[in-house]
């Protein structure tokens, strides 16, 4: 493609993203550019019993692109709490869409990478674990059994963590977590742009008691007919339990040598009998009347009563970051909330997908510099281990040299008495 051809494509794409803009709304977006510390607000929190960690800003260790910088949790040991506002909007009749990155640089052994979205009026100075929140979203990692993926959604006060067992990314590159909630309470979850689940606040959260339930008292119909195969009508023809399983072998001939006086009756090798078909037994057949398998209906639940607002949450004001890590290091970025899952859908593309192949070049070259240093410490402790033993052997045999001239002067004391 010439350079005018690429210009024009430039030129549709950007106003292709121009046009999508307009149409979507955006409620609140971060990518952490320079003056991101004016929007957000450090919490307090912990902060007089020294246990509360603070946020960087900086791309990490390694990155796709160095300028595209993130807040990074820094401190072992500590509990984070950052929180920032924006205009107060409500999702009824709309879809909501939320979507942040996160990359765990650590070993983090154990500690979140979640968010959370808040109503009401906060205290963000106050901000902390013990704040109301109307959805909480993100990995939370401890040991090697829990790789949960959260999402929390408040109804009438209460949390309702979702049924499914959702399981986070753990590597140490960034992932895009997407959180797609529309008005007719189905959901999907998408990480790196790909859906990893769907469904329905009906089904996948205990928030209203099902729609159907099966119907307890239902009994199955006593001319249900649920033998998918039956026995034909044939009958066992005459003298078949009368055929032997084997028979003499008609081709062994009696030897010419054979003495019937001194080697017994001779008899023929037995073999299998051809005509032999085993115990007798009718053929399977399709059962004409099968119904199939009987199941217990499903019935309206009576103690059912439809919400059409279930996907409303309180109207947000707020998102915070609020988690606990033993060992630091997490990188959060490119947070979004709107209303247009098509929009988010760019963003990803714009900033993980045109770096991430970047980010997994100077990941694996700064994991070959880790293990250089790790082998070259390693060595350097290989030889200082040989260098104490050594030290430890010649004390060893200067010990054995005094010990032998002690006890030659001594054998020579008593040779003299």
């Amino acid at each position: 493609m010439g350079s005018r051809g690429r210009g024009g494509l430039h030129r549709l794409l950007v106003l292709s993203s121009l046009l999508l803009l307009a149409s979507a709304e955006v409620f609140f977006e971060e990518r952490f550019e320079d003056g991101w510390e004016t929007r957000w607000v450090q919490s307090d929190w912990k902060r007089s019993e020294g246990k509360a960690g603070k946020f960087k800003h900086t791309a990490g260790r390694y990155s796709g692109d160095p300028d595209d910088k993130g807040i990074q949790t820094s401190m072992d040991a500590r509990h984070f709490a950052i929180s920032a506002k924006f205009p107060e909007f409500s999702n009824k009749n709309r879809t909501l869409v939320v979507q942040y990155s996160i990359k765990f640089e650590q070993d983090i052994e154990c500690g979140g990478g979640y968010i959370k979205l808040m109503s009401g009026y906060v205290n963000q100075k106050k901000f902390s674990g013990d704040t109301p929140y109307s959805l909480m979203f993100g990995p939370d990692i401890c040991g090697t059994q829990t790789k949960k993926l959260h999402l929390i959604l408040s109804y009438q006060g209460q949390n309702y963590p979702i049924k499914k067992d959702l399981q986070c990314e753990t590597d140490k590159l960034t992932h895009v977590y997407t959180f797609i909630l529309r008005p007719d309470a189905s959901y999907s979850l998408l990480v790196d742009n790909r859906e990893r689940e769907s469904g329905s606040m009906y089904t996948d959260w205990d928030i209203l008691p099902p729609r159907k339930i099966k119907d307890v008292h239902a009994k199955k119909p006593k001319d249900w007919d649920d033998r998918e195969y039956i026995e034909d009508d044939a009958v066992k023809p005459e003298g078949y339990d009368s055929i032997p399983k084997n028979i003499p072998d008609p081709k062994d001939k009696k030897p010419d040598t054979w003495d019937d006086d001194d080697d017994g009756i001779w008899k023929p090798k037995m073999i299998p009998n051809p005509e032999y078909k085993g115990p007798w037994r009718r053929k399977k057949i399709k059962n004409p009347n099968y119904k199939g398998k009987w199941k217990t209906p499903w019935i309206d639940n009576p103690e059912f009563e439809d919400d059409p607002d279930l996907y409303v949450l309180k109207p947000l004001k707020y998102i915070g970051i609020e988690v606990w890590q033993v060992k630091a290091g997490s990188v959060f970025d490119n947070i979004l909330i709107c209303d247009d899952p098509e929009y988010a859908r760019q963003v990803v593309e714009e900033t993980w997908g045109a770096n991430k192949e970047a980010e997994k070049e100077a990941f694996e070259e700064a994991e070959k510099e880790r293990k250089a240093r790790e082998d070259k410490e390693a060595e350097r402790a290989r030889e200082e281990g040989e260098r104490r033993k050594r030290e430890r052997g010649d004390r060893h045999r200067g010990r054995d040299r005094y010990k032998r001239r002690y006890r030659d002067h001594w054998d020579d004391y008593h040779d003299e008495l």
